[in-house]
């Protein structure tokens, strides 16, 4: 006979907490109001994770229920890897600004792995690169939102602004249009798959390029790890990549599940420790 044990408290992940929300939160309605601000800059995500707050709340009103954010892990990005040479009324006034996301997988990633200086190369739907010193970010390739960066599932990765400009002047394209392409066909769904040669290449010489860029914010690197679907399951993958950054000297490449689930644990029993 099963034993069920109640749930003493709900952890959600949310992936984007801009600058207001960087440590694990507890959730009133006023967390949720701010969630929902958060929303157009992760639309794929922050949507969903509000219906599931709102369900969970509904289903167990007598626990504590606390927001793990995505950015939080990277509150600790360097100004020069978190600014954009944009105008100061964007930046100051706005908010536009690098945050990166898959926080919670890099966090923990970087737990199980003995060294400094670590890159996680965090490889599935979505994919992002990261520098991690001593635990703490320094800088990662997703930006403002979860499209900037490598090439991705159906994700294009950075584009050019100028071309998206002219999409718009030249050829009639609404922000509607943009934003399906860029979201939903674009990335290795726009270039024939994983398994197409070129699709391979440019999805590989990407990641390597991205690895080789954290480089230079760690001042070397001592292990490349990778997580995610691709890159627990895809030796091809690491193995590209790997020989592409190879004139970088001696690098350890290890594989690393990501365990988001485990880290969001350890912060809802922290955060509602009396």
């Amino acid at each position: 006979m099963e034993t069920f044990v109640p749930a003493e408290a709900v952890g959600h992940r949310v992936v984007h907490g801009g600058s207001r929300f960087v440590e694990p939160t507890p959730i009133d309605d006023e967390v949720i109001r701010g969630i929902e601000e958060l929303r157009p800059l992760a639309p794929l995500h922050n949507q969903p994770a509000l219906r599931a707050i709102h369900d969970a709340r509904a289903a167990l009103p007598d626990v504590p229920h606390v927001a793990v954010f995505d950015t939080a892990f990277h509150r600790t990005l360097r100004a020069e890897a978190a600014t954009y040479a944009i105008p100061r009324l964007w930046r100051e006034d706005w908010g536009i600004r690098r945050y990166g996301f898959h926080g919670l997988a890099v966090e923990s990633v970087v737990g199980r792995v003995d060294a400094e200086r670590v890159v996680v190369c965090h490889l599935g739907g979505g994919c992002s690169i990261t520098a991690v010193l001593r635990g703490e970010s320094v800088d990662t390739t997703m930006g403002f939102t979860p499209l900037e960066g490598v090439p991705m599932a159906t994700r294009s990765g950075s584009v050019d602004p100028g071309a998206l400009l002219y999409l718009v002047r030249e050829r009639g394209l609404t922000t509607e249009d943009l934003d399906r392409a860029l979201e939903h066909e674009s990335g290795l769904a726009a270039l024939g798959g994983l398994d197409d040669p070129d699709a391979f290449a440019v999805y590989t010489y990407a990641i390597a390029c991205a690895a080789a860029r954290m480089a230079v914010a760690l001042g070397g690197i001592d292990v490349l790890a990778f997580s995610g679907g691709v890159g627990e399951n895809r030796a091809d993958v690491r193995g590209a990549v790997a020989a592409r950054i190879g004139f970088l000297g001696d690098i350890r490449v290890e594989v690393v599940r990501a365990r988001e689930e485990l880290v969001i644990a350890r912060a809802v029993q922290a955060a509602v420790a009396p």
